[in-house]
C-alpha cells in the first residue's frame, strides 16, 4: 500500500479488473486530498443540477444525483475499510479530521433548498412520469431521505441539525478509536504457561505469537474479541485466569485514557436532540421508522415476548451448571462448566472438534461448496491484484453466465483491526454504471504460528458461513442504481440472508464434505455429528438472554429524551437490563455500553434488535427450504431471484411475501431456540 507513485489514484477509476483498488499505488497521503477533491467535485455536480434553467426531470435531477460523487465514493470505500481492518495512527488522524467534514458535506447536499425543490416537484408528479418501478422507488427514496434529514426544517433548525451531525460523526469516530486502543491494552498477559491449562495447543501457539508480536517473548497474550464472552473461557481450567479475562472484557471503556463513557453519553443525548428536531420523541422512533419493523411498539412486542422465557431458561441453566460445579458459578465460570456439562450429557467436547475444522477446507469444501450446489457458483483464487495486507486473499466468482465479481477475504485478527466480523464493498454493482461487485468479508480468527494449521471453533465456522451470506447478497445484486445495490436494505432486513446461509453448515452433505481431520482427512465421525446436532439447543437460554440484554440496552439508550440526566453509565445500564427482565448475572449483555461498537461506533444505533428480527424470517425460510427439498439448485435459484438479487430496489417484505407466499411466522424461531414454553 505504501509504494510511491505519481498522482492520486483515487481521482480516476482504478485500471485494475473490476476497478479493484490499486493498493500498490495508494498511500496514506492520498486520502486527504482525495476527500477534498471528491467533496468539491460532488458539490460542483449538485450545483450544476440546481443551476439547470429547465424544469426538473428524473434524468437531470435524480439520475444526475445518483451518478455524482464518484471520486468521493472511491476514496470512502477504501478508506473506511482500512479504518476498520488495517488502521494506523495516520489513518485514525485522518478519520478524526474528515468524519465531521463528510457529515457537513452530506448536509450541504441534503439540505440544499434548490435541490430539494426539484426533488419535491418530481415527487409530486411521480405518478405522471412514466417511470419503471425501480426508478420510481429511487425518486421516492431521495425524497424520503431528504425529508427525514431535515429538508423541510426552517433555517435555524437546519443550522442546529448541521452542527449536531458534524459532532455526532466526530464522536462516533472517537468511540471507535478509543475502543480499539482500549481493547488492545486490555489483553491479558500470562507469564506462567501452566495458567493456560485446558487451552488447545494451537490456541496456546496463537497466544504466544500475539505476545511476541507485542514484544513479550516467552509469554502468552489472550487478546479480546469484541463481545463480552471470550472464547478461552470455555477451556481454561484456572479459575483465576478466567476471572482476569472476563474482568478485562467487561471493564473495557471504564476508566483510564480509553474511557468511552462521556463519548457514548454525549452520542445518545445528541441523537435524542436530533430526533426531536426531526419530529420524533426519541432516536429509536426516528431510526426504526424506515425499517421493516416500522415502530418501536412492534419491537417491544417481539422482544417482550422473548425476554421472560429466555431469562427463565438462562436462570435454570445457571442453576444446573452451579450444581455441576459444586458452587454458585459466576459469569466467568459459565462457559467452562457449560462445556463440561455438554461433554457429560452429550459425550461431546467441542474443543476436540477443532481439528476437523481447518480454515481452508471449511472455506473451499464448505462455504464455497454450498454456494456451488445451491447457486452454481465457482471460485478461483487469484494472486495478481495488490493487497492492503499480506493476509488478504482474492477470489474470482463465476456462475454459468460468466464472472459475477470478486470476493475478498480478510480472516485473521490483528491489533489494527476492530473486533467482530463484517462485510463491505469496494465496488457496488450497478447496471446503470456498468459496475460489478467487489465484496469483502472480514473476520477476527486468531492467527497460529507459522506452519501451523488454522483450526476453527464451531462458532468460527458459523461466522464464516454467516458473513458469506452477506457476500452473496452483494455478489448477486442485479439492480440499475447503486443506491439499491446488494445489502442496501433496511437494517432489520440486512441480517436475514446471512442468517439463512448459516443453515448450510449443518447440512449433512456439506458437513461431510468439509468436516475432515486436518491431518488424516478422516470425516467427522457420524456419532459426533449426531451429538453436535443433539446439543444445538443446549445453552440457548443464555445465548438468547445475552443477546436480548444487548438489544434492549440499545433501545434504552436510544429512547432517552434530549437533555436527560446521565451521571452514571453503569447504573443506567443495570437499571435498563433489570427493567427489561433480562438481568441474569451469569448472562451479562453480549456487549456492555462502553464497548458496544455496533451502536456507538457503527451503524446499528437503535437497530441491534435486527438480528433476532431477521431471524424470524430466517427460521421461516429454513422451513421453506425443508418443505421444498433442501439443498437443491432450483431452491437456490428461487431465493436468488426473489430476494438476493433485488437489493433495495423493491420493498423487502413484499419480496419476502412473493418468495414465501405469506407473512413470516414466529413459531419456527421459538422452536429453533427452544423457547416455545415458559
Amino acid at each position: 500500500m505504501l509504494a510511491r507513485v505519481t498522482g492520486n489514484p483515487f481521482l480516476a477509476p482504478s485500471p485494475l479488473p473490476f476497478e479493484f483498488p490499486d493498493f500498490d499505488a495508494i498511500r496514506e497521503e492520498h486520502f486527504r486530498p482525495a476527500f477534498i477533491a471528491g467533496m468539491a467535485e460532488q458539490r460542483a455536480e449538485v450545483d450544476a443540477i440546481t443551476a439547470d434553467p429547465g424544469p426538473a426531470t428524473f434524468e437531470n435531477t435524480i439520475v444526475a444525483l445518483e451518478g455524482s460523487g464518484a471520486v468521493l465514493q472511491r476514496v470512502s470505500r477504501v478508506f473506511f475499510s482500512l479504518v476498520s481492518s488495517c488502521s494506523t495512527p495516520g489513518i485514525r488522524e485522518i478519520e478524526a479530521e474528515v468524519a465531521p467534514q463528510l457529515a457537513t458535506h452530506a448536509d450541504a447536499i441534503t439540505l440544499d433548498a434548490k435541490l430539494f425543490a426539484r426533488i419535491e416537484a418530481l415527487f409530486a408528479a411521480r405518478d405522471d412520469l412514466g417511470l419503471d418501478p425501480e426508478s420510481l422507488r429511487l425518486l421516492e427514496r431521495y425524497h424520503r431521505d431528504a425529508v427525514r434529514a431535515g429538508a423541510r426544517l426552517g433555517t435555524a433548525e437546519q443550522e442546529r441539525l448541521r452542527a449536531l451531525n458534524a459532532e455526532l460523526s466526530a464522536l462516533s469516530t472517537e468511540f471507535g478509536t478509543r475502543l480499539l486502543a482500549g481493547a488492545n491494552d486490555a489483553a491479558v498477559l500470562v507469564e506462567d504457561p501452566t495458567q493456560l491449562d485446558g487451552l488447545a495447543p494451537d490456541a496456546v501457539s496463537a497466544a504466544a505469537r500475539a505476545a511476541a508480536d507485542r514484544g513479550h517473548e516467552g509469554a502468552h497474550l489472550l487478546t479480546l474479541v469484541l463481545s463480552t464472552g471470550q472464547p478461552a473461557l470455555s477451556s481454561l481450567t484456572d479459575r483465576g485466569i478466567r476471572e482476569r479475562l472476563h474482568t478485562a472484557s467487561v471493564t473495557r471503556g471504564l476508566g483510564g485514557e480509553h474511557d468511552t463513557r462521556k463519548v457514548l453519553v454525549r452520542l445518545a443525548l445528541l441523537r435524542a436532540e436530533r430526533a426531536q428536531l426531526l419530529g420524533h420523541p426519541h432516536h429509536a422512533s426516528w431510526a426504526v421508522e424506515i425499517g421493516t419493523a416500522g415502530t418501536v411498539d412492534a419491537i417491544d412486542a417481539m422482544l417482550g415476548k422473548l425476554a421472560p422465557i429466555a431469562a427463565a431458561n438462562a436462570r435454570a441453566e445457571a442453576a444446573e451448571l452451579s450444581a455441576a460445579a459444586g458452587f454458585p458459578i459466576e459469569a466467568w465460570d459459565r462457559a467452562f462448566y457449560a462445556e463440561r456439562v455438554r461433554r457429560e450429557r452429550f459425550d461431546l467436547d467441542t474443543a476436540a472438534l477443532r481439528p476437523y475444522f481447518e480454515l481452508d477446507r471449511v472455506l473451499h469444501d464448505g462455504v464455497f461448496h454450498a454456494a456451488g450446489r445451491l447457486y452454481g457458483l465457482r471460485f478461483a483464487e487469484r494472486h495478481d491484484l495488490p493487497l492492503y495486507h499480506p493476509d488478504v486473499r482474492i477470489f474470482d466468482v463465476f456462475d454459468e453466465n460468466g464472472q459475477l465479481g470478486l470476493f475478498v477475504a480478510d480472516f485473521y485478527a490483528r491489533d489494527s483491526k476492530r473486533g467482530g466480523a463484517w462485510m463491505n464493498s469496494f465496488v457496488a454493482q450497478s447496471r446503470r454504471l456498468g459496475t460489478k461487485p467487489v465484496v469483502l468479508n472480514t473476520l477476527n480468527i486468531a492467527k497460529p504460528a507459522d506452519g501451523e494449521p488454522t483450526l476453527l471453533t464451531v462458532d468460527n465456522v458459523r461466522t464464516l458461513f454467516h458473513e458469506f451470506g452477506h457476500a452473496l447478497h452483494g455478489l448477486f445484486s442485479d439492480v440499475q442504481y447503486p443506491t439499491f445495490s446488494g445489502t442496501a436494505v433496511p437494517r432489520d432486513f440486512v441480517e436475514y440472508p446471512s442468517q439463512v446461509n448459516e443453515m448450510w453448515l449443518d447440512e449433512p452433505e456439506i458437513l461431510a464434505n468439509y468436516a475432515r481431520h486436518h491431518e488424516t482427512g478422516e470425516q467427522l465421525p457420524a456419532e459426533q455429528v449426531a451429538r453436535l446436532a443433539e446439543s444445538r439447543r443446549f445453552g440457548e437460554g443464555f445465548a438468547t438472554t445475552e443477546y436480548l440484554a444487548a438489544a434492549l440496552l440499545d433501545q434504552a439508550w436510544h429512547r432517552l429524551a434530549p437533555g436527560a440526566e446521565m451521571a452514571d453509565v453503569e447504573r443506567f445500564e443495570a437499571e435498563a437490563i433489570e427493567a427489561a427482565g433480562v438481568a441474569v448475572p451469569t448472562a451479562p449483555p453480549r456487549y456492555r455500553s462502553t464497548y458496544f461498537n455496533h451502536i456507538f461506533g457503527g451503524g446499528y444505533s437503535a437497530g441491534y434488535y435486527s438480528y433476532i428480527w431477521s431471524e424470524v424470517l430466517d427460521a421461516d425460510t429454513v422451513e421453506w427450504f425443508g418443505e421444498n427439498g433442501g439443498l437443491r439448485r432450483e431452491n437456490g435459484d428461487t431465493f436468488r431471484r426473489e430476494l438476493l438479487s433485488r437489493g433495495g430496489a423493491v420493498d423487502p417484505m413484499e419480496a419476502y411475501r412473493a418468495f414465501r407466499g405469506r407473512d413470516p411466522e414466529l413459531a419456527p424461531l421459538l422452536t429453533r431456540r427452544g423457547l416455545s414454553g415458559g
